[in-house]
């Protein structure tokens, strides 16, 4: 075995024998998940629009449903 084989099954066989500890999180932590999740849906958000502004199609809220196939 190559040592980075080694190294890894060691560090598998490490963790598996390793007790779970379970984790509190603060009123701190919890505010930084917030903010984190926060921005990433405004920026996601802003992407979108971006991309629809580049693509010349805007889409508002007002525009009602798309428009159903006649004349069959």
């Amino acid at each position: 075995m190559s040592i980075l084989e080694i190294a890894l099954a060691s560090q598998i066989w490490a963790r598996r024998n390793e007790k779970r500890q379970l984790v509190v999180l603060d009123d701190a932590d919890v505010l930084k998940v917030l903010l984190r999740i926060g921005f990433v849906v405004m920026a996601f958000t802003l992407l979108i629009s971006g991309l629809n502004l580049a693509a010349g199609r805007p889409q508002m809220l007002a525009e009602g449903s798309a428009p159903v196939v006649t004349g069959r």
